[in-house]
């Protein structure tokens, strides 16, 4: 997929609405309300020093949890613009609101250059119900949409599609990075492709799995997710976590996920490779079993084994491109991070492709090795999984 290159328009001068990536939640440190995370806010400065450079006012979009329509304190944007302004080494300014004459008069004060952070857009109804006269609400005063939004691209929502409806809009820096990357997955991967796929629940990777199965050619499964497929071959797993029912609430049906599982090793046998060895606990006791042997009632697989983890690092090294989504294991805990350790050791040591995908799998990178290491971490979680399954993401379309 091609999107809109900011480069391929003139910006000087301009007031840009741009809609930003940082729907990141806070903490409490010392009674002031911090960022947790800022990987989200730093993906958002190449682009918004690049507005800065062709004196731009730019006028930063962005919500901040699900406050459904009402003020919440602890969801405001200040946090936000601090961090940013620290990342950008230049005040951020504010305003406690999204739309409005105050945040009118505010824009027009501005000189090139500035930037100013607005309140969080979720604080109106009119957001998630893509209100059109909302939306051109949040486009006056302003000239051009260049938006950085993947995470939120899968939304219908006035911040995303609705201000597109009004004004030219281009994809930021950050945006066109994840789409490049992603794209390059589905239509072009160097040869072998690997994907390692982990994590608890199968029912948030159905779709991604589905549609890069016939892509790759090795899937290696780790986390709670592969105790799905180990329950489709019979294996007795005593008290692990099996996510064997996914009830779709929107269609109103379940779906049976260890006949699932099974249906799709007779159809990729040779593709999908499963533990051989467990990690399994009970309370403080821990040990290493072959997957033959039964788990014993009251534990639980909570990491691949040791062999397991030689056999995938073995594959990882031996591949072109390696897609991670989702660690090997209760990695949280020192005596269960080893699975997922060695996965991100093999494949910080790989020359080829190497991408991270998803809020977990990114703290676990954090931990182990320097996102730095690999090719590109994808900050969007369910946006870069409904990508993945090659779904539309409506954002998307309208930036093609």
């Amino acid at each position: 997929m091609k999107v809109k290159n900011l480069k391929q328009v003139d910006l000087k001068n301009k007031t840009i609405l741009y809609r930003a990536p940082c729907d990141v939640g806070v903490k409490e440190v010392n009674g002031v309300l911090e960022v947790k995370d800022d990987l989200r806010i730093q993906a958002m400065v190449p682009t918004i020093e690049y507005l800065i450079k062709e004196n731009c006012k730019i006028v930063i979009l962005t919500y901040v949890g699900r406050p459904d329509g009402v003020v919440v304190e602890k969801l405001r944007t200040g946090p936000h613009a601090k961090r940013l302004s620290l990342l950008l080494n230049r005040p951020v300014l504010q305003v406690d609101d999204c739309v409005g004459p105050v945040v009118e008069e505010k824009i027009k004060s501005m000189q090139a250059g500035d930037v100013l952070m607005l309140e969080n857009v979720r604080f109106y109804k009119g957001e998630m119900e893509d209100d059109d006269e909302f939306a051109k609400k949040l486009c006056a005063g302003k000239d051009i949409v260049v938006f950085d939004g993947f995470p939120q691209a899968m939304r219908i929502h006035a911040s995303t599609t609705g201000i597109m409806r009004h004004l030219p809009a281009y994809a930021g820096f950050y945006l066109k990075k994840e789409v490049e990357s992603l794209s390059n997955l589905l239509d072009n991967p160097e040869k072998p492709f690997t994907f390692v796929i982990g994590g608890a629940k199968i029912s948030d990777k159905i779709d991604s799995l589905n549609n890069l199965l016939p892509k790759v050619d090795k899937v290696l499964v780790g986390g709670a997710l592969a105790n799905v497929f180990l329950r489709a071959q019979g294996k007795k797993l005593g008290s692990s976590f099996v996510e064997d029912v996914f009830v779709d609430e929107k269609k109103r049906e379940k779906k049976d996920l260890v006949k699932y599982a099974g249906e799709i090793l007779n159809i990729y046998k040779e593709k999908i490779v499963l533990p051989v060895d467990v990690v399994i606990s009970l309370g403080s006791n821990v040990k290493n079993i072959n997957i033959e042997d039964e788990v014993p009632d009251g534990w639980m697989a909570l990491d691949i084994g040791s062999r397991t983890q030689q056999i995938f690092s073995d594959y990882i090294k031996n591949s072109k491109t390696v897609l991670l989504a989702g660690p090997m294991g209760k990695f949280e805990d020192e005596k269960m991070k080893e699975g997922t350790k060695v996965v991100l050791l093999a494949m910080k040591n790989l020359s080829g492709t190497t991408i991270i995908a998803g809020g977990d799998t990114i703290d676990a990178t954090g931990e182990f090795a320097s996102l730095e290491d690999y090719t590109h971490i994808s900050l969007a979680g369910g946006a870069t999984l409904e990508f993945l399954a090659g779904k539309e993401l409506p954002a998307l379309t309208m930036l093609q």
